[in-house]
């Protein structure tokens, strides 16, 4: 049974390979039928095209032909201006002679047909001196016919009108211009002869037939000088009779054994001539033409092209084997992902999708293949928003490539965060042709991601429990000054009320609004004392500070008393410099305060030392220079000191570093804190010509300006 499987697969295989054969025998024997077919049809390509120059050449060499005739007939008109004699006229008619070849005589006759003057061409002898002159006069030059007249004495000899003139001027009267006659052999004395015509031009003056001049052409010398030498150079061109025969002949001599013959009538009054060209050409060649050997030569290299590609076969096969392969290789790896794969057109339809966004949203690839907008797996509550940005992406915006956000909904309605990263589809031409997109399901991440931030809270808790000793010494060191004022007031308060002194000067009006005031500051110093404690305890607990949009007068405005109950303790001017038109600034108010407070209080002990003349502290406000002033305020706190050495300003802000003896060193280290976690910078330089800036800027509020989170795409 093997046997005879392996003998019928033997006998198939035979059969192929003839069938194989015979399919290359017909394909070499067609391409043999093409070239014999080509070489023919360029041959007769050649035969026409050489006709058809030939064709063109007899028509422009007819045309040529009448441009000279008509010249020539301007010519023998000009010798007649004016009014000239028979002298004169000869003389003229020499010198018109000697410029035109073509001419052999020309005569000057009355209305009577008689000879008034003439004029013979100087390039060869007079060639009717052999012929007889008049058939109308017998020998010894009597009239003997109707119509003539007694010629004068003084003319010539050959006086008498040839007949074939007198037919060319009687067809010159009918048509009242030039007129020709038929062409006639005249004989010469060497033997040989000439094909001559007649050609007769009436004069007319005043409606008044005057007399004719006669001009005689030779037929050669017509197709010598009023034909192009470029049509003769390689041609014969002839006048012919009807029948054939030729009448004068000019051209090259004849080299090749094929003639190609064109033929043009040249219709004159009176006589018709046909004008005929005779083309040579050799054998034809094998191959007439380059194009023909080109294309003999792209055969032959094409029959050797398919036995090549007969070779080749083979390994087109073992190729394309390969490329199923490959094509399989990658389909098991796409299939083996677990990055949802999807591909969409122009217009935004699915077009291709992976096992894994199957899998993902819950959909099945029938399903998804060919869906447009809204697609199956967007939420119904975010399908407009999905919608205009789709829009805005079909329309080239290309989205970022390092990928984007969104939310996805699965089949059952559960709804789930996906990374996606998009690039466009680019075919091998170069045009794009869609969007291809991979989606990575983030939920996992997510869910670590927010473990890890509620780990990052308990350390940072533990680390802020870790700073609550320092945090208590700095409670001290803030409530030091609001303790003061309250003290102060109750001092003051207590003085007023005394029994002695209420005994010496009975309370009026004016004391008891001290004694007003004094307790309205001293519940606003306690209060002021709560803000610190409670702004503190807040940074201590997990909790982010609690941030307004405040006008900076609001803040300036909270500190100025306090500012001014010690600048006048310690003889120091304040002064406000406030930019216009301020934005509002987006921070925590009571920290804020305690930096402007704590800043403006080391600004005046500064300048209580000896040797400070001036004392002035000034609260500059004003808009971030270098392009910022859209989006900072620059607070600036400036005094008249002797400034800080460079020692001490390496250190400066250095926690629990100081210069005074009952200061903590916390203050500065503190303000630094609060104006990073705003996002600012605070930093100081000298102030010329003495004293010193310190600087740092806040956030501005920009009105209609938000900070939401950023909106998932699609």
């Amino acid at each position: 049974m093997r046997a005879w499987l392996t003998a019928l697969r033997l006998t198939l295989e035979n059969l192929l390979s003839i069938r194989r054969g015979a399919l290359w025998l017909w394909l070499v024997l067609l391409v043999a039928g093409l070239l014999v077919t080509l070489v023919w049809l360029a041959g007769r390509y050649e035969v026409s095209q050489v006709q058809d120059g030939l064709d063109r050449d007899a028509t422009n060499a007819v045309s040529d032909l009448r441009s000279g005739l008509t010249r020539n007939v301007q010519g023998l008109q000009s010798l007649h201006a004016g009014t000239p004699t028979p002298g004169s006229w000869a003389v003229d008619a020499a010198t018109l002679l000697h410029e035109h070849r073509e001419w052999l005589r020309l005569e000057w006759r009355d209305a009577q047909n008689r000879l008034l003057a003439q004029a013979d061409s100087p390039y060869r002898p007079p060639v009717f001196t052999r012929l007889a002159h008049d058939p109308l006069r017998d020998p010894l030059g009597e009239t003997t016919g109707p119509g003539t007249h007694d010629i004068a004495p003084h003319l010539l000899r050959d006086d008498s009108p040839r007949p074939d003139a007198l037919q060319a001027c009687a067809t010159a009267r009918k048509f009242n211009g030039p007129g020709y006659s038929i062409s006639y052999f005249v004989p010469l004395s060497d033997g040989l002869g000439l094909e001559v015509m007649e050609l007769c031009l009436p004069l007319v003056e005043a409606g008044r037939l005057q007399g004719y001049a006669v001009a005689t052409y030779a037929l050669h010398d017509i197709l010598v000088e009023l034909i192009s030498p470029a049509y003769t150079r390689n041609q014969d061109v002839s006048f012919t009779e009807a029948d054939g025969t030729r009448l004068a002949l000019y051209g090259s001599v004849r080299r090749g054994t094929r003639v190609f013959t064109a033929q043009q009538l040249l219709d004159l009054p009176g006589n018709t001539l046909v004008l005929r060209m005779d083309g040579w050409r050799g054998s034809p060649d094998l191959f007439p033409n380059v194009l023909t050997a080109l294309v003999t030569a792209m055969s032959i290299a094409l029959v050797l092209v398919l036995i090549l590609l007969a070779q080749d076969m083979r390994r087109r096969l073992e190729a394309e084997h390969a490329l199923a392969d490959a094509l399989a290789f990658r389909k098991a790896m796409e299939d083996s992902l677990v990055t949802g794969l999807r591909a969409r057109d122009l217009q935004g339809r699915i077009t291709y999708v992976n096992p894994a966004f199957c899998e993902m949203v819950g959909l099945t690839a029938q399903e998804l293949l060919g869906h447009g907008t809204p697609a199956p797996y967007w939420p119904p509550e975010l399908v407009d928003e999905y919608q205009q940005r789709q829009a805005i992406r079909l329309a080239g915006n290309a989205p970022p490539r390092e990928g984007f956000e969104s939310v996805f909904m699965r089949k059952d309605g559960v709804r789930f965060p996906v990374l996606i990263i998009e690039a466009p589809l680019i075919n091998a031409l170069g045009k794009q042709t869609g969007w291809m997109s991979a989606f990575l399901d983030i939920s996992e991440q997510r869910r670590v991601e927010e473990l890890s931030r509620a780990s990052q809270e308990r350390l940072q808790a533990t680390a802020r429990l870790a700073t609550v000793g320092e945090m208590a010494s700095l409670l001290s060191h803030e409530l030091n000054q609001p303790l003061a004022a309250i003290a102060s007031y109750a001092t003051g308060s207590l003085n007023l009320l005394e029994p002695a002194s209420i005994a010496a000067h009975p309370p009026d009006a004016d004391t008891l609004d001290d004694v007003r005031m004094a307790l309205g500051r001293i519940a606003a110093q306690a209060g002021r004392a709560g803000k610190v404690i409670k702004s503190v305890h807040d940074f201590v607990r997990r909790r982010e500070q609690v941030r307004e949009a405040l006008p900076v007068q609001a803040l300036l405005d909270a500190i100025l008393p306090l500012v001014n109950l010690q600048a006048r303790k310690l003889r120091v001017q304040v002064q406000l410099q406030i930019e216009a038109h301020l934005p509002d600034v987006f921070c925590d108010r009571t920290m804020v305060e305690q930096v402007l407070l704590n800043l403006a209080r080391n600004a005046m002990q500064a300048m209580d030392q000896p040797g400070v003349s001036q004392r002035e502290l000034v609260l500059r406000v004003r808009r971030a220079p270098n392009g910022a002033g859209n989006r900072w305020i620059e607070f600036a706190v400036l005094d008249c000191g002797l400034g800080i050495p460079e020692a001490v300003a390496r250190q400066l802000f250095t926690p629990f570093y100081t210069t005074k003896t009952e200061g903590m060193g916390l203050g500065l280290s503190l303000c630094r804190t609060v104006v990073e976690q705003h996002g600012g910078h605070l930093y100081f330089e000298p102030n010329l010509p003495q004293g010193t800036v310190f600087r740092f800027t806040l956030p501005a509020q920009v009105r209609g300006m938000i900070h939401p989170a950023s909106p998932s795409l699609e």
